[in-house]
């Protein structure tokens, strides 16, 4: 699958030059594979770099970043969190994005905080390579149309929720997010790969291989062997929504509800 890498090593290396090339950037970083190549990536033509994860201490993200950053041999700063920074989390990014997703609002729990506390105006990170590279295990023994359809539902999703969710809240922040995995380029050097390699798998650490390859042909081994953990349970966040709920005798969506009410946001 070398050449299939390789042309596709080549088009994200071109994105995420135009993205960073001369400028100060934060990586929004989880230390898994995605982000991993980013960084990676960017360290050759960013001017100043810096990794922050967010995460509550022990939790997976902040033990897999601080690991890829001592790879990555980049600076790296960890972003504690507890549960009354995600319940300010949840309660601003309602007021300022006018989310009410459970769902969205519990995975974007990291990004909001590193918006808040980079001092870089430009933000880059991992976001499309799941759905563009097949990675979430919901893909898993899919293959032909059915997983076309479904890739690109889930593309069309985080173009109309997602990213505008992201774009609202770095705003808010004086920040810029770049998605190097959803440029043009790349896209399009992922519609000419060979059919079989983007293929989903049902072990986890066989997802995006060719990413993978990449990883290792940058010369990062460990990181090529990451597996995905979705951010709210990477970053410990879920674990935290869950407690906050259990001690105010309320479902997850429920909770939402109430602090839709004390923003006064009824959408």
């Amino acid at each position: 699958m070398f050449g299939n890498s390789e042309s596709l090593r080549k088009a994200l290396d071109d994105a995420v030059c135009y993205a960073v090339h001369g400028k100060d950037i934060a990586v929004a970083f989880s230390g898994g594979l995605d982000s991993g190549i980013i960084a990676a990536m960017a360290k050759k033509y960013a001017n100043e770099i810096t990794l922050y994860t967010v995460g509550s201490d022990g939790s997976h993200d902040v033990r897999e970043a601080e690991s890829a950053a001592e790879e990555l041999d980049m600076r790296w700063v960890h972003i504690p969190i507890a549960e009354k920074d995600v319940m300010e989390s949840l309660r601003e990014m309602i007021s300022i994005a006018g989310t009410k997703d459970p769902v969205t609002l519990s995975f974007e729990v990291p990004l909001f905080f590193v918006c808040k506390n980079c001092i870089e105006k430009e933000i880059i990170g991992g976001q499309g390579a799941d759905e563009l590279f097949a990675g979430y295990s919901k893909y898993a023994g899919l293959s032909g149309i059915d997983l076309k359809i479904k890739t690109t539902e889930d593309l069309r999703k985080l173009a109309g929720c997602t990213l505008p969710h992201e774009k609202k809240v770095a705003e808010h922040f004086g920040k810029e997010i770049r998605y190097p995995f959803l440029d043009i380029r790349v896209i399009g050097a992922v519609s000419g790969l060979e059919p079989g390699a983007v293929a989903p798998a049902e072990d986890p650490a066989l997802r995006k291989m060719i990413l993978r390859d990449i990883s290792n042909m940058l010369g990062y081994p460990n990181i090529s062997k990451k597996e995905k953990k979705a951010a709210q349970y990477g970053s410990g966040a879920m674990a935290m929504i869950k407690k906050i709920c259990k001690e105010k005798g309320v479902t997850y969506s429920e909770l939402i509800e109430m602090l839709c009410g004390e923003v006064g946001y009824d959408g």
